[in-house]
């Protein structure tokens, strides 16, 4: 499913299986922070920087290759064309300030706002 006119707030609500390239614990290939949490990206599916849609994997403790959960919210950057999915696992919910501040290792340096429903 690769289209440049999907909007990440589709996904809000959905099952999706994403695929974990930056485990928990891992470090950032050019900036050297470690990765917090598991952050990854959604295959097949791309963002209007030509990347896959990354997406943020929280309330999963361990490091993960691929995972299956639902998507709560969407990270949206008006001045960027990066947004991130938030993907927890079934039956977790999360507030805003809860999701802002396990994304804050990367999200400090842009302008965003949480979508949801």
């Amino acid at each position: 499913m690769s289209n440049s006119t999907i909007s990440p707030r589709q996904f809000i609500g959905q099952t999706l299986t994403i695929h974990v390239d930056r485990p928990l614990g891992s470090t950032h290939p050019q900036h050297g922070f470690v990765y917090p949490v598991n952050y990854g990206y959604l295959p097949g599916v791309f963002s209007p920087d030509g990347e896959e849609l990354d997406v943020y994997l929280l309330g999963v403790e361990t490091p993960v290759e691929s995972y299956t959960g639902v998507c709560i919210a969407v990270i949206h950057r008006p001045d960027d064309d990066d947004d991130k999915l938030v993907i927890v696992p079934e039956g977790l919910s999360l507030t805003d300030d809860e999701i802002r501040t396990l994304t804050h290792f990367q999200e400090q340096w842009f302008v965003s706002v949480i979508w949801r429903y």
